[in-house]
């Protein structure tokens, strides 16, 4: 693991799309994932190896792991999947501690 500053780079490097960055930038194998993503996504991807670049979820949404916070309500949100620079479609929802059904 290695921490950076400035992700910008990093986000160029690994064609996030400026639309879907967020605060954290990971790369677990061959995937991207950028910022809160679910766990479970995560390892859906893993185990479904899609032919995308990664996962995002833009901003901070409310309730989205590492972003609980008592007594604020979640937020509904989307997990995107992108690939070569551009968002290419929804891979799940999710809201809270609770991710839809597509997961």
């Amino acid at each position: 693991m290695e921490n950076q500053d400035d992700l910008r780079a990093i986000k160029a490097q690994y064609e996030v799309p400026a639309d879907l960055g967020a605060c954290h930038t990971a790369v677990i194998e061959e995937y991207v994932i950028e910022g809160h993503v679910p766990a479970n996504a995560i390892r859906r991807v893993l185990r479904e190896r899609p032919r995308i670049r990664g996962l995002a979820v833009p901003g901070m949404p409310a309730g989205s792991p590492g972003m609980e916070a008592p007594g604020r309500p979640a937020e509904p949100y989307r997990i995107f999947m992108f690939d070569k620079g551009r968002t290419v479609g929804v891979f799940g929802t999710g809201s809270g501690s609770k991710v839809g059904k597509d997961l």
